[in-house]
């Protein structure tokens, strides 16, 4: 991997009750505003298992990646460097959770309009909106393998 590259992976993480679908944001220490909860990757680690790993030790959740939902590139500024960050976003689906997640400062699980309206970056509310059309167009290919 490059080593002016940070790669950060995104858990666009959602779970659906009584046919209804929630979106899992984080807010962090700090800060006042959510955001879709992201992790740097590890040296060796692919940018799934980062997603994995974050939401599962953080978020006492076991999901899913179900397909990837977008990807966004910046620069970030580490020890007085610039360097190139790539962001992967994950469409994940919540399998299992303890009812507590304890490695985020404060998370909630919204509706998308509501969690649409609670993102203040566009780039986080065009995500959320891109894992949402991936989630629709999983639901048909689904529906038609079972037809």
């Amino acid at each position: 991997m490059n080593k002016n590259l940070v790669l950060v992976s995104a858990a666009v993480v959602f779970k659906e009750k009584n046919r209804k679908t929630s979106w899992f944001l984080s807010r962090q220490k700090d800060s006042q505003e959510w955001e879709i909860p992201k992790v740097l990757v590890r040296k060796g680690e692919s940018s799934v298992r980062a997603a994995l790993r974050m939401m599962g030790e953080k978020g006492g959740m076991t999901t899913k990646v179900l397909e990837e939902a977008g990807r966004a590139g910046g620069v970030t500024t580490i020890n007085g460097k610039t360097l190139s960050q790539r962001y992967i976003y994950y469409l994940m689906l919540l399998r299992s959770d303890s009812n507590e997640a304890i490695g985020f400062e404060k998370y909630e699980w919204l509706d998308y309009a509501k969690a649409t309206k609670a993102l203040s970056s566009k780039r986080e509310k065009a995500m959320l909106r891109q894992a949402k059309e991936v989630l629709k167009s999983w639901k048909k290919q689904k529906e038609n393998k079972i037809d």
